[in-house]
């Protein structure tokens, strides 16, 4: 077991890795063509960004996909960079362009049939737990309802509500990302939490 000191110096190492003002260090880097830091930012983000990704496009497969290019394009845009703003926001932003693109893509040409679609979704839903079967299968049928949901939002209320609910962004870091004024950010999740509601309304107690 680890001595005190070593777990509190830990601790702060890993809140230090998390904080705005270390991943603006490791851009501002980036920004002078250090591949170490750009790997670290890719390390630390990577998740976040294609969970994100999944979730708006509804297929895990594609999701790494259009998150290299996310990371593609943070490399790319990094000797533009500056600190004007929250990493993550900037980082979100190009995720935001760069998936509402592949949205509208998809849109004028459909890429997979329903059955591919439940398919996938029971390959990501898949639990290695030790709820019983009946559980996991009323588990598995409610993380499916919402994530239905949520992809009948529209585009920009999709992203927040991921935003929001998944990343635990802020309300200001989400109108940033949106390009829309906090108000108006306010209002969209009001309605996006609305259609939400009715939509799972089978699903929710009295």
């Amino acid at each position: 077991m680890d001595p005190p000191d070593e777990v509190s110096a830990q601790a702060e190492a890993d809140a230090d890795r998390e904080s705005n003002e270390y991943h603006v260090r490791l851009m501002l880097r980036v920004k002078g063509g250090d591949i170490a830091a750009f790997e670290e930012i890719v390390e630390i983000h990577q998740h976040a960004v294609i969970g994100t990704v999944a979730k708006m496009l509804g297929n895990a497969n594609d999701a790494e996909d259009i998150a290299q290019q996310v990371f593609i394009r943070v490399w790319k845009s990094a000797a533009r960079y500056q600190v004007s703003a929250k990493f993550t926001t900037w980082m979100f932003t190009i995720t935001r362009n760069l998936v509402f693109n592949e949205m509208r893509r998809r849109k004028r040409k459909p890429v997979v049939s329903m059955d591919e679609r439940e398919e996938e979704y029971n390959l990501i839903a898949k639990d290695e737990s030790t709820a019983t079967p009946d559980q996991q299968v009323l588990e598995n049928e409610l993380v499916k309802a919402i994530d239905d949901a949520i992809q009948s939002l529209p585009e920009k209320q999709r992203l927040a509500v991921i935003l929001r609910r998944y990343e635990d962004r802020s309300y200001e870091e989400i109108a940033e990302i949106l390009s829309m004024s906090l108000s108006a950010v306010k209002s969209l999740l009001f309605r996006a939490r609305g259609q939400l509601k009715e939509n799972l309304q089978a699903y929710l107690t009295e």
